[in-house]
């Protein structure tokens, strides 16, 4: 070991470092993202998923630069490429790719150019993932009715007016459903709420106290 990294050149050595740094936290955050070890979506610069506030659009689906891409009001949940998960998938993959190329016989700007295009992949395949996760239980065939009074976690801001979107057990499963705030305020992701009553696909829920 001590032989194979004294033969690496220092910019080799500083990404094999960046290798392990980003590899363990993409690592960590992913798993915190199921088990809701920080929050609703991990160790975010706000505790929802996503970078800023949690959104890069405001609860109209409107861009407002907080890093990421919303819902809209109508509750359809737009596809979210710039997020923190995203990001790191990115890092991971490019310092993995730079770490290996830099290692072969290739110039630096074809290393970096085919490390780039594998972190851009890795940031695609990330943003794709968690896209469509919530698809998965999202209403579906179960009896949506059945979480009324249940406890729940707001995971896509719920709006004044307009849908968001909370997580809820429903018949011992996990499912993202739209959720109408009760009261007409804004409740951010990670809050925990009861949901109230059902009105077609749509919950309504208030703030727990």
């Amino acid at each position: 070991m001590i032989t194979w990294w004294s033969g690496l050149t220092p910019l080799n050595q500083l990404f094999w470092v960046l290798v392990v740094f980003f590899t363990t936290l993409f690592a960590w955050q992913f798993v915190a993202s199921f088990t809701g070890f920080v929050g609703e979506g991990g160790p975010d610069l706000d505790g929802d998923g996503d970078l800023g506030d949690g959104d890069f659009a405001d609860a109209d689906g409107d861009l407002d630069g907080d890093g990421d891409l919303a819902d809209d009001s109508s509750g359809v949940f737009t596809f979210r490429l710039l997020s923190l998960r995203s990001a790191l998938a990115f890092l991971t993959l490019f310092s993995w790719a730079s770490a290996l190329y830099l290692g072969a016989d290739i110039s630096y700007f074809r290393a970096f150019l085919l490390a780039a295009l594998w972190g851009l992949a890795g940031m695609v395949a990330v943003a794709a993932f968690f896209w469509a996760l919530p698809r998965l239980s999202e209403e579906g065939t179960m009896d949506v009715r059945r979480a009324v009074g249940e406890p729940a976690t707001v995971y896509v801001t719920v709006p004044p007016e307009g849908t968001g979107q909370v997580r809820v057990v429903v018949g011992e499963r996990v499912s993202y459903l739209r959720a109408r705030s009760a009261t007409g305020s804004v409740i951010r992701p990670g809050t925990p709420v009861r949901v109230l009553r059902v009105e077609g696909s749509v919950l309504e829920v208030e703030e727990v106290d």
